[in-house]
């Protein structure tokens, strides 16, 4: 018995795979990730059954998919993004598999790559970081972060789930204060923002812009794209 989790990308429909929207136009029972799913993608399926997960409960989501699949509906669950980077998809598919029900794992683009592509960098940059680090601060769902700790690395950083708190994040980075930062809001989506400025500057330009949610800081000179003091790779050598 199996049912399939699906990454929506991170807002352009066109963004879904191709496998993905397969899937999708493919589903009895559609559950999808509230706002974060683009709507045209859920239109697109035929589903009769379309559920918001937005607040369902752990044992909600997993006992709609344990009875169509036990009914022997073809079950999607729609994430936002790519289900990997904070999906928390594991304690979904464990009591399922406890249950000798399996899922199938569709990748996405993360909006971390939509964010890339529209400050049109690279986050391994040759000669300005060769690593990046994904992390999220602490809020109301994590009680303590170790971003200042990863900072000192000096490498690219895509910070998740922190627009909300950017004054404190940015206090914690131990990093020189005109380092580069981006905050990239509905990275795909029409109404994509992009706003830059350094680790002293960009708080305030992004309360200024009214940015809350839904939105990657990027720290690191990568930020700079072509006008980074980047070398050439020997790739094209």
């Amino acid at each position: 018995m199996t049912y399939y989790i699906v990454g929506a990308g991170c807002g352009d429909p066109g963004l879904i795979t191709v496998k993905g929207m397969d899937l999708l136009k493919r589903a009895d029972i559609l559950i999808y990730a509230g706002s974060l799913v683009n709507p045209e993608l859920v239109a697109a399926s035929p589903a009769s059954v379309k559920l918001d997960s937005w607040g369902m409960k752990l044992e909600e989501i997993t006992g709609v998919i344990e009875d169509g699949v036990r009914a022997g509906k073809f079950i999607v669950r729609l994430h936002s993004g790519d289900p990997a980077i904070y999906g928390s998809i594991v304690e979904q598919i464990a009591p399922l598999e406890a249950k000798g029900i399996h899922a199938e794992i569709v990748p996405g683009v993360s909006s971390m790559f939509g964010a890339a592509a529209a400050l049109q960098t690279e986050y391994t940059l040759r000669g300005v970081s060769e690593s990046v680090i994904v992390t999220r601060s602490a809020g109301e769902t994590l009680d303590s972060d170790q971003i200042a700790e990863l900072s000192a690395h000096g490498t690219t950083m895509v910070i998740f789930l922190s627009t909300g708190h950017i004054d404190t994040v940015m206090k914690k980075l131990q990093r020189p204060p005109e380092t580069p930062v981006a905050v990239v809001y509905h990275a795909s989506w029409p109404d994509q923002k992009i706003i830059k400025g350094t680790i002293e500057t960009i708080a305030d330009k992004v309360h200024d812009a009214e940015i809350t949610r839904s939105a990657l800081i990027i720290v690191g000179d990568i930020v700079a794209g072509i006008h980074a003091a980047y070398t050439n790779s020997h790739l094209y050598g």
